[in-house]
């Protein structure tokens, strides 16, 4: 009697990719219409390559945004188990062979249980380049750092940025969405310069997750800081308001990186899950203590930075 395949053939593996990229010729990470995005470019490539048709949708930790570059993003898919098993260890050597020189999948590993890329994330941490020099930006990191013409007074703006740690309505430092709550938890933000370039500024921002522009609007508010043009106090008054204010410049995109993805224990990822897709308001806390689901908010945060 000949072995019965058919459950092999419909079964199917999720798998988790490690992903870098430069944002400058994409625009964004998310697949749009006749527009060249990461998501679109790494989907095709997936599909020649496993023989998939329609190619598999990739769910991303982060969305970024045009002229965002990442060196740690993460993504999962669910593809056929026999699609998997036919390449299985060689397929980030494969996809070097289709990708574009600006984008590379590093690594491909099955996924441990309960692992969603966007939804079992602790969180997110972001790297924005400032260059102050009076001359300019060295011409090879002209993609990736912004130049200030402007010297920046770190002190100042690391003072100012301490007053926005904490979980937080960004509303005033994000651009809103319909049905998307603008709360989040700060969890570091701070600047310092680079120790082989005294006129590299980095900040890095780090949270449990960000609303659209957010990282931008932040870094664009220190620099106002930094160079004077702003009291120390602004940007947490700006904060404290809950409105747009637009004396707040978002900073160009391509000073920004997205550099790691944090999660939890395998043993703890379909919790965090479950706990990410909760809609979160201030007093979710209190609520969530309570074991009652927080009052209407808002949906899930969408990233875009």
């Amino acid at each position: 009697m000949q072995k019965d395949d058919s459950a092999d053939m419909t079964a199917l593996v999720r798998l988790r990719l490690d992903i870098s990229y430069d944002g400058s010729d994409f625009a964004g990470w998310a697949r749009q219409p006749n527009q060249r995005t990461v998501q679109g470019v790494i989907e095709d490539a997936l599909a020649r390559m496993l023989r998939l048709d329609p190619p598999p949708m990739l769910t991303v930790a982060g969305r970024t945004d045009a002229g965002v570059h990442a060196r740690g993003q993460v993504a999962h898919l669910v593809v056929p188990v026999a699609a998997y098993s036919a390449i299985n260890g060689t397929m980030p050597r494969r996809l070097a062979g289709l990708l574009p020189p600006d984008v590379r999948v590093w690594r491909v590993s099955i996924a441990p249980e309960g692992f969603d890329a966007r939804f079992s994330a602790l969180s997110r941490r972001y790297v924005y380049r400032v260059c102050d020099n009076p001359f300019g930006v060295e011409p090879l990191r002209r993609h990736d750092v912004l130049w200030h013409p402007r010297p920046l007074n770190l002190g100042r703006m690391n003072e100012a940025a301490r007053r926005l740690v904490g979980e937080n309505d960004f509303a005033a430092y994000c651009r809103r969405r319909e049905g998307a709550t603008t709360i989040r938890e700060l969890l570091r933000y701070e600047w310092a310069r680079d120790d082989r370039d005294p006129h590299l500024a980095l900040a890095t921002v780090e949270a449990d997750a960000f609303c659209h522009s957010m990282v931008r609007a932040l870094v664009g508010a220190m620099l106002m800081v930094g160079d004077g043009r702003r009291e120390v106090e602004w940007p947490a008054q700006v904060l404290a308001a809950r409105v747009r204010d637009s004396g707040v410049n978002v900073a160009p995109a391509h000073g920004l990186s997205l550099e790691e993805i944090r999660y939890p224990e395998d043993e703890s990822l379909a919790r965090r899950a479950q706990e990410t897709r909760r809609v979160r308001t201030l007093n979710a806390t209190a609520a969530a203590a309570a074991d009652q689901p927080a009052a209407p908010g808002g949906a899930a945060p969408r990233q875009g930075c």
